[in-house]
């Protein structure tokens, strides 16, 4: 030292004694200037760097210690470290209870710094991955889908909708689908499968031939019923029957008409068939039925004839038989087109909107076939085309096959039974009124007849529940989950 100046310079304790007052100066000074190097001490002894990086000096404690850190050093048994720089003001202001002069970051991380205890990191944790999640709630569709397209309409079906995607950071179910089906792990090494044109080509020619037999069948049962009598043209009229309800089947059983496989709906698509055929049973003999028991009868059996005591009426019937050509030729545009704008569209409401023009035209292209058909029927049998009980009866059964096609038959089993049973009260409900005292329960159906003649209840019955059909399938058929692929159809 040289000066007397130097005898109050604040600096470390060189003696094992208690800090004084000039060492608690040198505690509380401020920090060299970071340009300037610190100048050590010639009786420091450096020790290992804390998590700081900060190089921490030691020195043995006394048992005089007068601040409030000797009783932890002395349980301890530990030796205190004297930090330099802003360490060490914010180790001073945590052991004294007092701010450290200039602000420090916290008692917590300075003091985790002085001692030398390497700390964790306190970063924010990530978050589990959602669409992992997503992927294994859907394990089966994903590992049995062949194309994004089939996992987007099975999340759709589940209730996942665009907004629901934002939430996986996608903006809509299709981008969502994809990401799930280029996730899901796959044989590399699997070659793609190979084309299936020529039999594509060959199933197509094969329901297209199917969808002819029903009406070829009938329209030789009726000349077969015109050209014979008595109890021949019974036989033939019961084998005519069979035969097409034979062919019937077989055109739904394949082709665009066909219910999917696997589905276990057998019982609401029975339902349908039960009512299909006795509406189909209906307009052959329900309006006779009905106009001979509003006049005290009927007086016979139908005789197969038109002019006969239970009149025939065989025009409706055969043109909803010749329609089946064109019923499948129309689900099959409408199923067809409707998956290209599935793998083209890039939101739900993008498909509905694009899909449900399509569905309203179909139906109106059909029923300008079956009008078509109707008067050929007419023409050819000689015999009212009967444009408005054929026309609903067949857009009814066309709205219900498609419903049933695209696995929602519980709707259309509920709309073909409704209007089976309105046609079977109207004429239980005039047969009944023959009783005594029951004649008021004629009263409904007589009116109905008089006002618009015996066709009205089945054209009132059918329309009504074709309109409620409709209206469903403009909202379920827009949907993607009901143009997921299930296998082949073409």
């Amino acid at each position: 030292m040289s000066g007397l100046g130097e005898l109050d310079r604040p600096g470390t304790p060189v003696s094992p004694g208690a800090w004084d007052t000039r060492s608690e100066g040198w505690l509380f000074a401020e920090p060299n200037d970071p340009d300037e190097p610190n100048e050590p001490n010639a009786t420091d002894e450096p020790n290992v760097t804390g998590g700081a990086g900060v190089t921490h000096t030691t020195h043995t404690t006394d048992t005089a210690h007068a601040t409030n850190t000797a009783d932890t050093a002395a349980d301890t048994g530990d030796v205190m470290r004297a930090p330099t720089g802003v360490a060490a003001r914010t180790t001073a202001g945590a052991l004294t209870g007092t701010r450290p002069v200039g602000g420090g970051r916290g008692t917590a991380g300075a003091v985790g710094a002085g001692s030398g205890t390497k700390r964790g990191s306190t970063g924010r944790r990530g978050g589990a991955d959602p669409v992992k999640a997503l992927m294994h709630r859907h394990r089966e569709l994903c590992e049995r889908a062949v194309d994004p397209l089939e996992i987007a309409a099975g999340l759709e079906a589940h209730g996942i909708t665009d907004r629901t995607a934002a939430r996986f950071r996608h903006r809509d179910v299709f981008s969502l689908a994809e990401e799930m089906y280029a996730r899901v792990p796959r044989d590399a090494d699997q070659p793609p499968p190979p084309a299936r044109t020529a039999p594509a080509a060959r199933a197509r020619a094969d329901w297209a031939l199917r969808a002819l037999l029903p009406g070829a069948l009938t329209g030789l049962t009726l000349a077969g019923v015109h050209l014979t009598d008595g109890r021949a043209r019974f036989l033939v009229a019961a084998a005519g029957v069979l035969t097409v309800a034979l062919g019937a089947g077989a055109a739904l059983r394949r082709g665009p008409l066909s219910a999917p496989s696997g589905t276990h709906t057998w019982r609401p698509v029975g339902r349908t068939q039960a009512g299909a055929w006795w509406l189909f049973g209906y307009a052959l003999l329900g309006d006779g039925l009905l106009g001979a028991a509003l006049s005290g009868g009927p007086d016979g059996l139908p005789n197969g004839t038109a002019d006969g005591p239970w009149p025939l009426t065989a025009a409706p019937v055969l043109a909803l038989t010749l329609a089946c050509a064109p019923a499948a030729w129309c689900a099959h545009l409408f199923t067809t087109h409707a998956r290209r704008r599935l793998a083209g569209s890039r939101g739900l409401a993008e498909f509905a909107a694009g899909v449900r023009p399509l569905l309203l035209g179909t139906f109106a292209l059909f029923l300008c076939a079956l009008a078509a058909l109707a008067a050929l029927s007419g023409a050819v049998l000689r015999e009212p085309a009967a444009y408005p009980e054929t026309l609903a009866l067949g857009a009814l059964l066309l709205l219900a096959r498609l419903l049933t096609v695209h696995r929602l038959p519980h709707p259309a089993a509920l709309a073909v039974t409704a209007a089976a049973t309105t046609e079977v009260l109207a004429p239980a409900l005039v047969l009944t009124s023959h009783l005594p005292g029951c004649a008021f329960l004629a009263v409904p159906v007589e009116a109905l007849v008089d006002a618009w003649g015996p066709g009205a209840v089945p054209t009132l019955a059918c329309a009504t529940a074709a309109l409620a059909l409709l209206l469903h399938a403009s909202r379920s058929l827009t949907r993607a989950s009901a143009h997921a692929p299930t296998g082949e159809q073409t």
